[in-house]
């Protein structure tokens, strides 16, 4: 990417899309087209065609989403695909009406079948029945990955569908009603530590195993991908199975009770962790192969803890600037 084009991050003010801009700033890109929500409804087709006919970008990064844990997906299932759909199909019919010259459209591990082999490669993709409890949210991101495959193949466009792991980091939402499990328990032991509070409860078993990876590795990632030599980008946009298709992660996981323990110590709560069963686990396992991102080049840079301990002092910083 040259570093006066003009490049347009869909939503640039969240958790990954915040971290590509910034990775993309500090690369020395000087031309990035951002718009804020109230700015721009991305659910809205003719908004979307008329801010793509005006600014005309040569790449996009897709990192416009409504997304959420298990609470928030089981809750407003309607909302998740819906507005998915909607926001990542205006968003590509423009790309591709513009002439964009590359295009990342980043999804989630969750689009992989529930009980897929470990680790997960990409031509799994619908190889089985996927998790019940984010169905409708993985299915509007299977949607998109389609949509690169396809508009590939009918135009020959140059899209690529990134699915990052678990992630976490600066401009995190720490709401308890629709966070990840990181930020959920980042809260949750913060504000039991505060109010010295002798228990933390986390949601199910514990044994269930997940990969993190931390938000500024998956961006540079991304930026990354789409600096790609031409025929690397083309090797890797047409696919396993012709899926356009590349996970991005670190290749390790742990269990969720390790990272509860993990997660107090970097917060400091010294108090009891308190499984609730009830609650469900999800998906038994989700570890990434990312043997086709390291074969082209990448690998991520932030162990786990430095990453937690970098996303709690963001969390502090959020803190202190709200007023009481």
């Amino acid at each position: 990417m040259e570093k006066t084009a003009p490049i347009y991050i869909a939503g640039h003010g969240g958790l990954v899309g915040s971290a590509i801009t910034r990775r993309l700033r500090d690369c020395g890109y000087s031309n990035l087209v951002l718009r804020t929500r109230n700015e721009l409804d991305l659910t809205d087709q003719a908004q979307v065609r008329g801010f793509f006919a005006a600014e005309h970008p040569e790449y996009v990064f897709i990192a416009a989403a409504k997304v959420g844990g298990i609470l928030a997906n089981a809750t407003y299932p309607a909302d998740f695909i819906v507005e998915n759909l909607k926001i990542q199909t205006n968003l590509i019919e423009e790309a591709h009406r513009v002439r964009v010259r590359r295009l990342l459209f980043l999804g989630s591990s969750c689009i992989y079948p529930k009980l897929a082999p470990q680790p997960i490669r990409e031509e799994y993709l619908l190889s089985a029945p996927i998790e019940e409890t984010n169905q409708a949210y993985a299915i509007a991101k299977i949607a998109g990955v389609e949509l690169c495959r396809a508009y590939n193949q009918q135009f020959g466009t140059r899209y690529l569908a990134a699915m990052p792991t678990n992630l976490y980091g600066p401009e995190d939402n720490y709401d308890l009603n629709s966070s990840h499990v990181v930020p959920a328990l980042i809260r949750k032991m913060h504000e039991a530590k505060v109010n010295r509070k002798e228990t933390v409860v986390v949601w199910g078993t514990g044994t269930p195993r997940r990969e993190f990876l931390y938000s500024d590795d998956a961006a540079d990632a991304c930026v990354y991908l789409m600096n790609l030599a031409e025929s690397s980008f083309d090797k890797i946009s047409k696919g396993a199975h012709s899926w356009p298709l590349i996970n991005i992660g670190t290749g390790e996981d742990l269990t969720i009770r390790e990272l509860a323990e993990l997660i107090a110590e970097v917060t400091g709560y010294r108090g009891r962790l308190e499984f609730d069963v009830s609650k469900p686990d999800g998906t038994p396992r989700k570890l990434l192969d990312i043997s086709r991102l390291k074969s082209a080049g990448w690998e991520s840079r932030t162990p786990l803890r430095k990453g937690l301990t970098l996303a709690y002092q963001k969390f502090l910083e959020q803190c202190a600037a709200v007023p009481n």
